[in-house]
């Protein structure tokens, strides 16, 4: 044996021995019974569907928000917004992840306080830190263009991300508990429901607290540095104490150690179908409305299906085929959910090309094309890294949302050349 495969083989009996650890406290008469197909197909629907209108809410958010003066003066926050809300929204999903796998495994009724402590501290140290990595990348893209660096937009920026990321975190943390909570004792599979949820509410949320608290800051700049220091230094202060409580939780340390990549390789991927958006934005512009449809959608699905997935990993569960009742139920979804989103950006005027039969054929076969990959690539990438000893709970769902992105923008970039060579050739595409 190499001492990479000894390596490997070390790291997979220290994970296992670690959860074997943990689930000595796990009732000894706690039961998996199998899925009802139907309900499960209700249930993710369901939360679909609450997902998609989420991210409806924060579209027209955005759209009001964008002429308050401080998105006027300070142009940067525009950069931070999808930055911190794709880094953000992968903090929550995989948080609702790893602890719908707790429920399936009973930790909430034996160790309800420990996960809740550890958790909380484990995402605030995580929020903190990409809070400011997301600050830096929009002072970055913002002082390159033109040369000029401003200490106070700079302040600004770093205090609003922080403190919005930080505070976003608590308060979503403690809803994704309950939400889990409830769930499990309604006999809801959450597995099914909090990956969604939670990308809906973070959005949301996460906008309306940068908007907020950025505007308040912005009456400050020119004045003081006071205050965005200040809470720049606790931010900072937060970091060591709550990175300290988590590592030294037993269900939150591996967590700790495995979540940083991830996160930050996602941010790689998804910038590399930004600069896809960018360009294909410029040629068409009724793309834009239509890639936060796609995006959205194909996300959701392939965080809920790497999220039960890993739980079935963890509590021993079989699901060794790639089209699994999950990937089928998942794939007969997509038509209806994305069509019902075609009709609502229709009723809200809100997209620039016509939704005759043409365009919703090709753009359903591009949607139909991204999830199916997504499914694909989720169904090997838990298991490889499972088998590697990590964590896919911890680990997935930022790589697969991001390539959500990446294979969604490109996709839908496709779609929209093919309908603009059979059309018409106008803003109208596929007429």
């Amino acid at each position: 044996m190499s001492r990479t495969d000894k390596s490997i083989k070390d790291t997979e009996l220290l994970y296992k021995d670690e959860y074997r650890l943990i689930n000595e406290d796990k009732p000894p008469d706690i039961k998996y019974e199998k899925e009802n197909s139907a309900v499960a197909a209700v249930q993710m629907f369901a939360s679909f569907l609450l997902a998609g209108f989420g991210m409806v809410a924060a579209s027209l958010l955005l759209d009001v928000v964008q002429h308050w003066e401080v998105f006027d003066k300070v142009s940067e926050v525009y950069i931070l917004v999808p930055a911190l809300l794709g880094l953000k929204g992968n903090l929550e999903m995989t948080l609702a992840s790893r602890l719908s796998t707790h429920a399936h495994l009973g930790h909430l009724d034996t160790n309800l306080w420990s996960l809740v402590v550890g958790n909380l501290c484990l995402i605030q140290c995580q929020a903190v830190l990409v809070g400011f990595l997301a600050a830096m990348a929009a002072v970055t893209m913002g002082w390159i263009p033109d040369g000029q660096f401003d200490i106070h937009h700079a302040l600004l920026l770093c205090a609003s991300s922080v403190l919005t990321a930080s505070s976003a975190s608590f308060a979503l943390g403690l809803i994704m508990i309950g939400v889990i909570v409830v769930s499990k004792k309604m006999n809801i599979n959450p597995d099914n429901i909090a990956t969604p949820i939670a990308a809906s509410l973070g959005d949301l949320t996460t906008l309306a607290l940068l908007s907020w608290i950025a505007s308040l800051l912005f009456k400050t700049i020119g004045t003081s540095v006071t205050l965005p220091s200040i809470i720049i230094i606790v931010g900072a202060g937060l970091v060591p104490v709550c990175g300290y409580i988590a590592w030294e939780n037993q269900f939150t340390k591996q967590a700790l150690d495995e979540g940083w990549v991830p996160v930050v390789s996602a941010m790689v991927i998804s910038s590399a179908g930004g600069l896809i958006l960018d360009h294909t934005v410029s040629v068409y512009r009724g793309i834009a409305v239509y890639q936060l449809v796609i995006n959205g959608i194909g996300g959701n699905m392939v965080a809920v299906h790497a999220s039960r997935l890993s739980t079935s990993l963890h509590t021993e569960q079989k699901e060794d085929s790639v089209i699994s009742n999950t990937t089928k139920l998942l794939l007969w979804m997509v038509v209806p959910s994305q069509l019902i989103f075609i009709y609502t950006i229709g009723y809200l005027r809100a997209g620039h090309t016509s939704s005759t039969p043409m365009f919703i054929l090709i753009y359903l076969t591009a949607a139909m094309a991204q999830v199916f990959l997504l499914l694909a690539i989720s169904h090997y990438m838990v298991k490889w890294m499972w088998k590697m000893g990590m964590d896919p709970d911890n680990s997935a769902i930022p790589y697969l949302t991001a390539l959500g992105d990446l294979l969604g923008t490109a996709l839908l970039g496709m779609a929209f050349s093919l309908l603009y060579a059979i059309g018409d050739k106008d803003s109208d595409l596929g007429d």
